[in-house]
């Protein structure tokens, strides 16, 4: 029965499976073959162009064609590639990429696109370690003053990566709000700058720069920016109501939502709204911490004019003893006065026939008397002309 099936095979002209493969193996084509896909350029300074070239041979009995070769990002570039390798010929990809704003352990991939049927798409990889001369750590100090705290700190540590000693001055801050300390840990190689807030600060956001001098040419001056997140001891949630446009064609009733982040229990009493009609009400979402208030304004409220509308509410927290809440009211909206309708248009009537004069009766004429003849003398004829000749 085997021996069947291999016949019946041999007449079709197919193979078996295994001599399949190998043909689709062994096809003949373009074929690209790298000396290495990966490149590891080492240690390098941040800022440093690094360069690198890709070498390839063509391995098959046709031409290689490289469609598009791929850089991963912007930071990374790619030459003027072979595009066209014969038989047997090598070719070359050239890069290059910035490491300017690169630190620590770097990889980047280019991807290859080409006609080579059992490897259309190669993957280079181009690695690394880069380093900055100067390294700060954290960049950007960010600082979490609590409610309860009256100021906050944090630590930068600042390493120098070069064989040339570094002397920094004593740090200055450009916010008054801010002072730093600078610490020597080891001479010339590492620092530590403690920046810590100083109080009174305003809630919300404050910023400032840390300035010292360095004995080096670049940079001759570091930078150091921190900031500050002063976080409030009671949010309001709107800070603001806005009610519908005057009046009001339904009740409205709008809530506010109270939240205590101090460490301190927090109790609410007396919500108000200085306006007439304006029902409140105060209720406790979880003890000492979290409060909703809602005011009710009835239907055709109107806020008089020229008046500043609040919703007031007393706290136990001895910083913020009243808590407000502005309440502000969409204009009114103007409405167009009603279309002019045209008279209704009358039929179209024959005016009305005008009464003719009636004429005079004349009396029948006369009737003619006949002419009476009367003898006219007609003068003598003259005498006869002579006739001239």
């Amino acid at each position: 029965m085997v021996l069947g099936l291999a016949a019946a095979r041999a007449q079709l002209g197919t193979a078996p499976p295994t001599a399949v493969g190998a043909a689709v193996t062994n096809a003949p084509g373009p074929k690209i073959q790298f000396a290495n896909t990966v490149h590891d350029f080492g240690r390098v300074k941040s800022g440093e162009a690094i360069k690198c070239t890709y070498t390839f041979t063509n391995a098959g009995d046709a031409t290689l064609i490289l469609a598009s070769v791929q850089p991963q990002c912007g930071c990374t570039a790619a030459g003027e590639w072979s595009r066209q390798v014969e038989p047997g010929k090598t070719g070359s990809i050239p890069i290059q990429f910035n490491s300017l704003n690169y630190q620590g352990q770097v990889v980047k991939t280019v991807t290859v696109a080409c006609n080579d049927k059992a490897q259309p798409t190669v993957f280079l990889q181009l690695k690394g370690n880069i380093y900055k001369p100067l390294d700060v750590s954290p960049q950007l100090a960010v600082l979490n003053v609590s409610p309860d705290a009256e100021s906050a700190s944090a630590m930068v540590t600042i390493t120098n990566n070069t064989d040339e000693p570094l002397t920094l001055s004593a740090p200055e801050s450009n916010n008054k709000s801010f002072a730093a300390e600078l610490r020597t840990t080891v001479p010339g190689k590492a620092y530590q700058l403690v920046v810590s807030t100083v109080p009174p600060l305003n809630q919300g956001g404050v910023q400032a720069q840390i300035a010292m001098k360095t004995s080096w040419t670049n940079p001759p001056v570091l930078n150091v920016s921190v900031f500050a997140n002063v976080q409030p001891a009671i949010v309001l949630i709107p800070q603001h109501i806005t009610l519908a446009p005057a009046p009001l064609a339904s009740p409205q009733a709008p809530m506010v939502t109270i939240q205590n982040n101090s460490t301190n229990q927090l109790s609410l009493s007396e919500p108000v709204v200085n306006a007439q009609g304006v029902e409140t009400q105060l209720r406790v979402n979880q003890p000492g911490r979290s409060f909703s208030v809602v005011a009710t304004f009835p239907q055709g409220f109107e806020i008089p004019s020229g008046q500043q509308l609040e919703l007031t509410v007393k706290t136990t927290n001895p910083k913020q003893p009243v808590l407000k809440v502005p309440i502000t009211q969409l204009p009114r909206i103007a409405v167009p006065p009603p279309p002019v309708k045209p008279p209704p248009t009358a039929a179209l009537q024959p005016p009305p026939a005008q009464p003719q004069p009636t004429a005079a009766v004349q009396p029948p004429p006369a009737p003619l008397r006949p002419a009476k003849k009367v003898d006219v003398e007609l003068p003598p004829l003259p005498p006869d002309l002579p006739t001239v000749r």
